[in-house]
């Protein structure tokens, strides 16, 4: 038995040696190293989409861009603010005419989280005046909501902590509901929890929402209530008519009414652009960027399979970033669904 036994701890070791040996052998052979990199330098010019058409009005009102002010440690960093759902739809509202101011519930200057930045990030942060403006956030309680035709809710764990409940948050909303747009992604619709209008309904009552899934959350944090305070989608799920799961990770955005919310980071385009749209305006097209493309092949590939996602593949506009095709197949095998892990990673290789 103890003869047996060894025999198959020995082959099992011998399939897993295997196994990662081709599994090295493979994201070599990738050549993630030549990947393009994010230009922390680039400016306006880089984007393709900033330049706004002739004719087009120079100021259609204004947006509040809302970002927390949590400095609470996570993973060793302040929560803060995810600079990527904010610089995002930042470029989306100005390149179409939108002005847009930044507020915060402490003002002054917002903790932000720099994860997984591409050339429109550092564009953002390179625009003359950014910096000095997100070191100079207006508080939320000196808002006047009157001067705002939307509200965008930026997303970070941060807003977690100082989103929820806010009453300055609840001030702003009861007025800029009326008429006009509400926008929220990732972390950021849980400033639309147990927020009430005017009337006393809850703000989210007869909605259809999304937001950061609990499937996301608890993929690379343990125990995320106890550093949170609560499940986002389980509190959103509790409060609105819907809320509508997209896969983990992928762009997921959902329109109700003048209310719309985004699930993850990869889904700020998709929010930005509809507010534009709510607000009565045809988004001015842009190009198409190499993570979005990357979504698009994702999705396909939830949605129809791997000949549908290769298709898709040879079809888009522009490259795709082998970097986050490979993170989904990360995500897949941690799910242990190997045989996704293993379609997906073709994807990347192909």
């Amino acid at each position: 038995m103890i003869r047996i036994l060894k025999r198959t701890l020995l082959s099992l070791l011998a399939i897993v040696l295997v196994l990662g040996l081709s599994a090295w052998a493979f994201i070599h052979s990738l050549h993630l190293e030549r990947e393009p990199k994010a230009n922390p330098l680039a400016g306006a010019s880089a984007l393709g989409f900033i330049s706004a058409p002739s004719g087009l009005p120079a100021n259609r009102g204004r947006v509040l861009a809302v970002v927390s002010s949590a400095t609470a440690l996570l993973d060793g960093k302040p929560t803060g603010f995810e600079l990527t759902e904010l610089s995002r739809a930042w470029w989306v509202f100005t390149a179409n005419g939108l002005q847009v101011d930044f507020a915060s519930p402490a003002g002054g200057a917002a903790p932000m989280r720099k994860d997984d930045l591409i050339d429109a990030d550092y564009a953002f942060l390179n625009e003359p005046g950014v910096q000095a403006r997100l070191k100079s956030t207006l508080r939320l309680a000196d808002v006047d909501p009157s001067s705002y035709k939307a509200i965008y809710f930026v997303g970070g764990k941060g807003a977690m902590l100082d989103f929820y409940r806010n009453p300055a948050i609840e001030k702003l909303l009861q007025t800029i509901t009326v008429n006009g747009v509400v926008g929220a992604v990732c972390h950021g619709p849980a400033a639309l929890v147990d927020m009430r209008l005017a009337d006393g309904t809850l703000l989210l009552a007869g909605k259809s929402v999304t937001g950061f899934s609990n499937a996301e959350e608890l993929m690379f944090m343990d125990n995320p209530v106890s550093k949170l305070g609560f499940m986002l989608q389980t509190k959103l799920s509790q409060q609105a008519a819907k809320f509508i799961e997209g896969p983990m990770y992928l762009a997921q955005s959902v329109r109700s009414g003048n209310l719309i919310t985004g699930q993850n980071p990869w889904s700020t385009w998709q929010v930005a652009e509809q507010m534009v749209q709510a607000l009565g305006y045809t988004p001015i097209a842009r190009r198409m960027t190499a993570e979005e493309a990357s979504v698009e092949i994702l999705l396909e590939y939830q949605r129809a399979g791997s000949a549908a996602a290769l298709v898709k593949l040879q079809t888009l506009p522009v490259a795709r970033d082998k970097r986050i095709i490979l993170l989904h197949a990360f995500v897949a095998a941690k799910n242990r669904k190997l045989g996704d892990a293993f379609a997906i990673a073709r994807l990347a290789g192909i």
